[in-house]
C-alpha cells in the first residue's frame, strides 16, 4: 500500500502505546497514527471519531465494536485486537465487510490477574485503601471497623482454572481453608488446583471470602444473583476480577449497603469505564480498581510488538494472525 493509511490506537489510557515499539517503521510506510487516550463512548460518539480511519488498534474489550458501529465506519479496512479474543468485537460484521482482524499474543504472566485479586482481598479484609484515605485526611483509627484476619478462614474459589488455582495456592500460604466450585469441576481437578470440591450452595454459605475466576458466557452471566448473595455468610468478602456481569450488580450494591456483604474487591463492572457518580463509587466497603488485572508491562510489550507486526504485514498485503480468514476472500 502506498496511499496514506490512517491508524487509530484506541483507549491508551496511560499514554503508553507509542513508547513500546518503533512506530516510525509504520510512519515510513505512509501510516498516520492518532492515539485516543480516553474512552470514545457509545456508538454515535465512536462512529464520529473513527469514521476517517482505515485501521484501528483495539485494547482488548475497552471499546466495544458491535455491528452497529462497524457498519458506520466506511473507511475501515483492517482491525488489530490485542489479546486472543474479545466478545465485544463483532467478528461476523467484520467478516461481512471483508475486514480482516489480526490478534496478538497475550504475553506477560498468568499471575497478573491472580495477584491483583489477592491484593483486593487483602485490602477488603484489612481496609488498606480506606485507612490510607483516613490518614491522609488527618485521621487515625476513627471510623474504621475491625479488620478480618484471613488465617484460619475459608476462601471459596469459583472457577479453578489457571487463575483460580493461583488464588487457591496464595490462600494456602496464608493458612486458609480453600474450597472450590464450578459447573464442570471434578474432585480430582479441585485437588490438583489446591482446593476441595464442594457444591455451589456450600461454597456460598460457608466461605468467609469468595473469589470469582470464570470466563463470561451465556452460562456464567448473572451466575451470582440476589439469592446467592443472601446465601453467603453475613459479612463475607466478594472479589471479582473476571467480568462484571457474572454478578448481578444491583444485587451486589444492595448487599454491600445492607451489610450482608462485609466488603467487595472489584476490578470489573457492567459498564467500563465506571461512569462518574456510579453507586459503587459511593460505597465505603467496596475497593475499586479500573480493570487492571491484565495490565502489566510484559503483556503490553507483547500487545504492541505484535500489533506493529500485524500492521506491517497487512500493509504488505500478507496479513498474519488473522482470526477471521474468511474476510480475506470476502473483500
Amino acid at each position: 500500500m502506498t496511499n496514506l493509511v490512517k491508524l487509530a490506537i484506541l483507549d491508551d489510557y496511560q499514554n503508553l502505546a507509542l513508547g513500546y515499539v518503533d512506530w516510525d517503521k509504520a510512519r515510513a510506510r505512509g501510516v498516520e497514527i492518532t492515539v485516543f487516550n480516553h474512552h470514545l463512548g457509545g456508538v454515535d460518539q465512536a462512529a464520529q471519531a473513527l469514521a476517517p480511519f482505515d485501521a484501528i488498534l483495539l485494547m482488548r474489550e475497552r471499546q466495544p465494536m458491535p455491528k452497529a458501529l462497524i457498519d458506520r465506519l466506511p473507511n475501515l479496512k483492517f482491525a488489530i485486537l490485542t489479546g486472543a479474543r474479545a466478545p465485544s468485537l463483532d467478528l461476523g460484521a467484520c467478516t461481512a465487510r471483508g475486514i480482516p482482524v489480526s490478534n496478538t499474543g497475550t504475553g506477560g504472566s498468568q499471575a497478573s490477574t491472580s495477584e491483583l485479586a489477592w491484593a483486593l482481598l487483602m485490602d477488603a479484609a484489612r481496609f488498606v485503601s480506606k485507612s490510607d484515605r483516613l490518614v491522609r485526611a488527618g485521621g487515625w483509627h476513627g471510623g474504621l471497623a475491625m479488620g478480618t484476619v484471613l488465617s484460619g478462614k475459608r476462601l471459596g474459589v469459583i472457577g479453578l482454572g489457571r487463575l483460580g488455582s493461583k488464588m487457591a495456592h496464595y490462600a494456602k500460604a496464608f493458612d486458609m481453608d480453600v474450597v472450590a466450585w464450578s459447573q464442570n469441576l471434578t474432585a480430582d481437578k479441585a485437588s490438583a488446583g489446591g482446593a476441595r470440591l464442594v457444591s455451589k450452595d456450600e461454597l456460598l454459605s460457608t466461605s468467609d471470602a469468595i473469589s470469582i475466576h470464570l470466563v463470561l458466557s451465556d452460562r456464567t452471566r448473572g451466575l451470582i444473583g440476589a439469592a446467592d448473595l443472601a446465601r453467603m455468610k453475613k459479612g463475607a468478602i466478594l472479589v471479582n476480577t473476571s467480568r462484571g456481569p457474572i454478578v448481578d450488580e444491583a444485587a451486589l450494591i444492595a448487599a454491600l449497603r445492607s451489610g450482608q456483604l462485609g466488603a467487595a474487591g472489584l476490578d470489573v463492572y457492567d459498564i467500563e469505564p465506571l461512569p462518574p457518580g456510579h453507586p459503587l463509587t459511593t460505597i465505603e466497603n467496596a475497593v475499586l480498581t479500573p480493570h487492571l488485572g491484565y495490565v502489566d508491562d510484559a503483556t503490553f510489550r507483547t500487545f504492541y510488538r505484535d500489533s506493529l507486526e500485524n500492521l506491517l504485514a497487512w500493509l504488505d498485503g500478507k496479513p498474519i494472525r488473522v482470526v477471521n480468514p474468511e474476510a480475506l476472500t470476502a473483500r
